[in-house]
C-alpha cells in the first residue's frame, strides 16, 4: 500500500525507483500504469490526470509498463510477441522502423525471430520483454526489475542497453533493488520503504548519507 507518494519525472531524465522487496516499488509502476486503481491521489502526465483511466488508455497515452519477471505469450513466436506490442494503431503504423530498432538493441531476438517464447532462456525472454515495451512507441518507459533471476553476465548485457536507452534521451522509470546497477545512469533516485518515499536526491547525494547506504545498500 502506498501513502503520501508524490515525484516528477522530467521528460528526457531517468529515474530509478530503489528499496526492499516486498515495499511498494512495483505497486508503485502498476498504479501509475493503471493496473492497480487510486483510492486516492491522482497520476498526471503530459496534464491528463490519469485517475479514472483504464489501462489501455494509459498506454495510448504513451506510458509503456514492462512489467516484473517474464510476462510473455509463451506459446507464440519471438515475432508474435513482439508484434503485440504494436498494437493500437498509433504504434502499429511504425512497427517495421521499431522492429528494426529492437533488432539493433536485441540482435539475439533477430536470432530466434520464430522461436516459441517458452523455450528462450531467462535472459532472452527479459530481452523479448523489454522489446515488446519498445515496440510501443511510448513516451514514459517503465522497466520493473530488469535484473531480477538474472545470471550477472546476462544482467551486464541488460544494462548496456538501459544504457543506450537513457544515451538516446529516453524518459525512463526503473525499479532496481540492487541499486549500484543504476548510480551511474540514474539522474534521480526515489527510496521506497513501508510504501513511503523516505528520500529523493541524486546519486552523489545518496552516498552523502551513511546511515541510508548502511540500511537499504549493504554498507
Amino acid at each position: 500500500m502506498l501513502h503520501d507518494i508524490s515525484l516528477t519525472i522530467p521528460e528526457g531524465s531517468f529515474t530509478t525507483i530503489i528499496g526492499p522487496n516486498g515495499h511498494g516499488k512495483t505497486t508503485l509502476l502498476r498504479s501509475i500504469s493503471g493496473l492497480i486503481p487510486l483510492s486516492a491521489g491522482d497520476v498526471i502526465f503530459d496534464g491528463v490526470p490519469l485517475k479514472n483511466l483504464r489501462a489501455d488508455q494509459i498506454v495510448e497515452l504513451g506510458i509503456v509498463h514492462v512489467p516484473q519477471g517474464d510476462i510473455l505469450y509463451p506459446d507464440m513466436t519471438v515475432r508474435d510477441n513482439l508484434l503485440m506490442g504494436a498494437y493500437l494503431p498509433s504504434a502499429s503504423a511504425d512497427a517495421d522502423k521499431r522492429l528494426a530498432e529492437v533488432h539493433r538493441i536485441f540482435p539475439r531476438l533477430a536470432e530466434r525471430w520464430n522461436q516459441i517464447a517458452s523455450t528462450l532462456s531467462g535472459g532472452e525472454r527479459r530481452m523479448l520483454s523489454i522489446g515488446r515495451g519498445l515496440m510501443t512507441g511510448g513516451r514514459l518507459l517503465m522497466i520493473d526489475e530488469p535484473s531480477l533471476g538474472l545470471a550477472p553476465v546476462v544482467v551486464d548485457q541488460i544494462y548496456e542497453v538501459v544504457a543506450d536507452l537513457k544515451k538516446q534521451k529516453r524518459t525512463i522509470v526503473l525499479v532496481e533493488e540492487n541499486a549500484s546497477r543504476v548510480m551511474e545512469l540514474a539522474d534521480a533516485i526515489y527510496l521506497v520503504d513501508n510504501g513511503q518515499i523516505v528520500w529523493q536526491g541524486a546519486p552523489d547525494e545518496l552516498m552523502t548519507h551513511s546511515e541510508i547506504v548502511e540500511t537499504y545498500l549493504g554498507g
